[in-house]
């Protein structure tokens, strides 16, 4: 099986580190594709497919940026089914765990098949009347159009109301999430293998207000208040928003698929938040 390469050519400059991925892989036997057209001839004698036939062809995929580039590969490896290893040129590297001084190693266990992979959840959203759906890997993030004054939410667990929020916005995180945005507003972090989710106002006007952990076979639904002044936003990972009207709900579940991380070290996870979130 072939792996697939996915490089962010911003900040992998002139596919320096692409092109060593490829040469250790191919010193290790292991054949490698593209899925970009653009660089067809960039990495000469690396076959350039399209992007489904790359996938469905690749053993394992390589992203090749940061956390923000494996996140947006990562919904591909999830519809395929593939395995994701992320090489960090980022900052942090909480999901693209493998620095460029470990490639030697690590490519080579990943060409001799030593290594784990690790199931992350995600989360399901859509529109309560299913007009909109999206699946998250980090978080889905409910906020206004402006920060001139907050919104009003309301939080339902399975059908039971559970609280209202006067906020800038609502987080609902993965455990995967919980160290990114989640984590900025107070969230707390999360086992990555943990099966809950938290949501974590944004700038609440309360002092008592505190971030909620739910078992993830909860039905979460979050209900815009009908008296808000203007409509709300919701997006999952970033991704296009939906427009919530004053009044409207969508509803958050824990979606069925997984993304399998490739990790060579059982406690991956914490390793990234001790030596790249607390030493900060």
């Amino acid at each position: 099986m072939s792996v697939l390469l996915i490089p962010n050519i911003t900040k992998d400059e002139g596919l320096a580190v692409t092109r060593q991925i490829a040469a250790l892989l191919q010193q290790y036997g292991v054949p490698v594709l593209l899925a970009e057209p653009a660089l067809k001839d960039q990495l000469p004698g690396v076959p350039v497919l399209p992007e489904a036939q790359a996938y469905r062809q690749a053993g394992q995929v390589i992203t090749i940026g940061g956390d923000g580039t494996l996140l947006r590969s990562g919904h591909d490896c999830v519809r395929y089914g593939k395995p994701v290893l992320g090489v960090n040129l980022g900052r942090t590297g909480f999901l693209a765990t493998c620095e460029v001084e470990e490639l030697p190693e690590k490519l080579r266990r990943l060409a001799a098949g030593d290594y784990t992979l690790a199931a992350r959840g995600l989360l399901a959203v859509s529109g309560v009347d299913a007009q909109w759906q999206a699946q998250a890997i980090n978080d889905i993030v409910v906020f206004g159009q402006t920060r001139m004054h907050p919104m009003d939410y309301c939080v339902y667990c399975d059908g039971a109301f559970v609280s209202r929020y006067r906020s800038d916005g609502l987080i609902l995180a993965t455990p995967t999430g919980s160290t990114a945005y989640s984590f900025s507003a107070g969230g707390p972090v999360l086992d990555g293998a943990a099966d809950v989710m938290v949501l974590t106002p944004v700038c609440a006007h309360n002092v008592h207000t505190a971030p909620l952990v739910f078992a993830a076979g909860r039905t979460l639904e979050i209900a815009a208040d009908a008296e808000n002044r203007d409509p709300c936003y919701v997006c999952a990972d970033s991704g296009p928003a939906y427009v919530l009207e004053a009044g409207e709900r969508f509803r958050v579940t824990a979606a069925p698929e997984k993304l399998q991380l490739i990790t060579f070290r059982e406690s991956e996870q914490f390793y990234a938040i001790e030596n790249k979130l607390m030493r900060r």
